[in-house]
C-alpha cells in the first residue's frame, strides 16, 4: 500500500477541488442559518457538505491516510481562502478527516462497497458533529444538541458516504481512475462468440 506519485497528486487535486467548495460553503453559510433560524438544529442537515473529501479521497486512492491528509488539505484550502471559520476549520478537518480514516482503517483497507462507505459518513458525522458542538454551539439546550447531531450525522453519511460512492461510480466509467485500482473495479462482460459452422 506503498503512496504513488499519482496517489499524491490526485489526493491533492481532490482536497483543493472540495477545498474550494468547502470555501464557497463557508461564504453562504449565513444563508443555511437563515433557512432554519425557527429551529437552528436544522441547520445540521446541511453539515454533510463539510466531511465529502475525506470519503471521497479515500474511495478513489485507496491508501493509508488519504481520507485524513485530503480533509485535512480542503480544510486549509477552505481557511487560505478566507474561510469565515479561520483557522478553527483546519482544527475541524482534522477532526472529520480522522472518523472517515478509521472506518477504512477497521476494514484494512480491503473494502470499499456502499456499506463501508456509508460507515465512512457515519463516523466522519460523528466528528463533525462533537467538534462543532463544542466550538460553536456549546451554550445550546441539550435538546437542541442532540437534534443538531441526528441531523448532522444524518446529513453525512448522505452526502459524503453516499454522495461520495455516487460520485465514484460516475467517474470510474469515464477511464479517468485508471491508474487506481478503484477504477478497475468493473469487469467487462464476456463476449460470446457465435461458432463457424462452414
Amino acid at each position: 500500500m506503498r503512496w504513488r506519485t499519482v496517489d499524491i497528486i490526485v489526493t491533492v487535486v481532490i482536497a483543493v477541488a472540495v477545498g474550494v467548495i468547502f470555501w464557497g460553503v463557508a461564504a453562504i453559510w449565513g444563508v443555511f442559518e437563515l433557512w432554519t433560524v425557527a429551529f437552528p438544529p436544522l441547520v445540521g442537515l446541511f453539515g454533510g457538505i463539510w466531511v465529502l473529501a475525506g470519503p471521497l479521497a479515500g474511495i478513489i486512492v485507496r491508501k493509508p491516510g488519504a481520507a485524513l491528509i485530503a480533509e485535512t488539505l480542503a480544510a486549509a484550502v477552505e481557511a487560505v481562502l478566507g474561510s469565515n471559520f479561520g483557522s478553527t476549520a483546519i482544527i475541524s478537518g482534522l477532526l472529520q478527516g480522522a472518523g472517515a480514516e478509521i472506518v477504512f482503517l477497521a476494514f484494512l483497507y480491503r473494502k470499499w462497497n456502499l456499506p463501508v462507505m456509508l460507515l465512512s459518513g457515519l463516523g466522519a458525522g460523528i466528528t463533525l458533529v462533537v467538534g462543532e458542538i463544542v466550538m460553536y454551539y456549546a451554550k445550546w439546550a441539550m435538546t437542541f444538541k442532540v437534534v443538531y447531531a441526528v441531523c448532522g450525522i444524518a446529513s453525512s453519511i448522505i452526502i459524503s458516504g453516499l454522495g461520495a460512492w455516487l460520485l465514484w461510480k460516475a467517474i470510474v466509467p469515464t477511464g479517468a481512475l485508471s491508474a487506481f485500482a478503484s477504477g478497475r473495479t468493473t469487469t467487462t462482460p464476456r463476449q460470446h462468440t457465435t461458432p463457424n459452422r462452414t
